[in-house]
């Protein structure tokens, strides 16, 4: 084998990374692999000389030998023991076999473009399903039990999900010779692709289920019980196994139920805390008072300070949410509404009027007063 440069060998410069190396190396493979050039000795030394070059450059502490000293650094068995098979290399470039296995040009093209290599089989699986549920704040809070109803893809009843009701019926496919797959042959290639008429089981039904015709599966209506946990928010999922959709000789998907929460009519959740608008009157801002406001465990009262601002936020401590996924429970937080009065009667008119007019007359003597200091001595004159 000639002593080339393995970069020149492999067409990369010396600054190429790893999957630079490993695309112009799969490149050159393809190109020159003995399955593809059986009557071209020229193909086999180039592969050969293409691997041997991909497996020094692949390998971090053969690349840094190999830069360093060339050639030279592989000759008396330096660079870790020297060189493996070229088994190796493909199982390590196209997908895990080893020691000295033979690779034909279909195990490079199913490793390209998914085939996996043969011998190699997954489990059939059906299709995760979704199932949004609705719950209400205090559900979502407090956690609750909730019945839900659906239709989706499920063993048959008449045949018990086999496509037949006699098992002697179940043969094996004529097509595939109860492998599941058939190789079709693409010139070089041979693809391996799933059996059209046994769908990848192997087995045919003689005498089909008439309920299902054979497919084992039908579309039903199902009722579960879920359990929904304390803190649930939008968003969140709850999986149930295997209870998604059903195909027949397989695994059946999942179902998730995910949460929908209805908005309240006086609470907004956010995260752990909620929040609570609190209407009050002017004169209950200025003078200050107690009210009582609602929580989801009853009310409670809360102290509004004299002189307080409309928009004023008051925390109240541990009176929101414990979240799902934590033990901290969160606050509710109180947004005060200082609203203006209407439908006002006259004599309601009349004494803000005067307080009005009160208000301008000390306007320059009380500069230093705030509005609700000013709006609360007034009013307390007016009431005295």
């Amino acid at each position: 084998m000639s002593k080339r440069d393995f970069y020149e060998v492999l067409g990369v410069d010396k600054t190429a990374n790893e999957q630079e190396i490993k695309k112009a190396y799969r490149k050159l493979a393809m190109k020159y692999h003995p399955d593809r050039n059986p009557d071209d000795p020229q193909a086999e030394e180039k592969f050969k000389e293409a691997s041997l070059a991909y497996e020094v450059l692949s390998d971090n502490k053969k690349r840094g030998a190999y830069d360093k000293m060339g050639h030279a650094a592989f000759e008396q068995g330096m660079g870790g023991g020297g060189f493996s098979g070229f088994g190796d290399i493909f199982g390590d470039l196209f997908g895990g076999r080893g020691g000295g296995a033979s690779f034909s040009a279909d195990d490079i093209f199913n490793s390209f473009f998914g085939g996996g290599g043969r011998g190699q089989s997954r489990q059939r699986r059906g299709s995760d399903l979704r199932y949004v549920l609705e719950l209400t704040l205090e559900e979502a809070v407090s956690g609750v039990n909730k019945e839900i109803t659906f239709t989706a893809p499920a063993p048959c009843n008449s045949c018990d999900g086999k496509g037949t009701k006699n098992p002697d019926d179940v043969v094996t496919c004529t097509t595939c010779g109860g492998h599941g797959a058939v190789r079709i042959q693409q010139g070089f290639f041979a693809v391996q692709q799933t059996c059209p008429h046994c769908g990848g089981s192997g087995k045919q039904i003689k005498n089909p289920c008439g309920d299902c015709h054979g497919s084992g599966i039908q579309e039903k209506s199902r009722t579960l019980d879920v359990t929904i946990p304390a803190g649930v928010d939008n968003g969140d999922r709850i999986r149930l196994s295997g209870e998604g959709e059903a195909i027949q000789n397989g695994e059946s998907g999942d179902l998730f139920v995910e949460i929908r929460v209805k908005n309240h009519d006086k609470f907004v959740r956010n995260g752990a805390d909620l929040h609570l608008d609190v209407p009050i009157s002017f004169a209950d801002a200025a003078l200050g008072r107690e009210v009582e406001v609602p929580t989801l465990d009853g009310r409670i009262s809360l102290r509004i300070p004299e002189g307080t601002q409309s928009h004023k936020v008051f925390r109240i401590k541990g009176k929101g949410v414990t979240p799902v996924r934590t033990s901290m429970k969160g606050d509710l937080l109180c947004r005060v509404i200082v609203e203006t009065p209407m439908n006002l009667t006259n004599e309601q008119k009349d004494l803000l009027r005067q307080l009005q007019a009160s208000m301008g007359e000390h306007q320059q003597s009380d500069k230093k007063k705030s509005f609700f200091d000013k709006l609360k001595d007034e009013v307390k004159d007016m009431f005295d």
